[in-house]
């Protein structure tokens, strides 16, 4: 099964070798710029621009959470391997660590000079990694809210 996003606002999970569209998600008001699953596999997470962050449940085909906190449009996503946090990467200049649980932001990475525009845990750790149109990476404690 392959996840997918795009200018059409919508999320498809697509199987292979056939290529048939197995589910198609609606919601966000603008395009999607990340999709990923819950390691999981039970739920997956989007990103827009519509400036937020939805986690969908693939048995109920429908979002059964938004997040909201972000200005700008949200350029990437990513679960933690734990399942339990989601990350954000946002054309506003900041990142989010995301409470799935408590469905809320538990903290917001700042220290960009321009827009992040992907984030990904390192696996099993809590440890980030963000890229930023400022031409930098950054590595972070997310337990800290520190850069490395």
């Amino acid at each position: 099964i392959v996840l997918s996003g795009g200018d059409d606002r919508l999320w498809k999970t697509w199987g292979f070798p056939d290529g048939n569209i197995l589910l198609t998600g609606e919601g966000h008001t603008d395009w999607l710029s990340g999709c990923c699953f819950r390691p999981s596999g039970t739920q997956l997470v989007t990103s827009s621009g519509d400036t937020t962050v939805r986690i969908w449940d693939l048995s109920r085909r429908s979002c059964i959470l938004t997040l909201r906190g972000h200005s700008r449009a949200v350029r990437g996503c990513s679960w933690h391997s734990c399942g339990d946090f989601v990350a954000s990467a946002s054309l506003d200049g900041t990142s989010k660590i995301w409470d799935v649980n408590s469905e809320r932001c538990r903290y917001t990475l700042r220290g960009h000079e321009g827009s992040v525009n992907s984030i990904e845990f390192l696996p099993f750790s809590s440890t980030a990694l963000t890229s930023s149109a400022d031409k930098t990476l950054s590595l972070w404690d997310v337990r800290t809210v520190s850069r490395l």
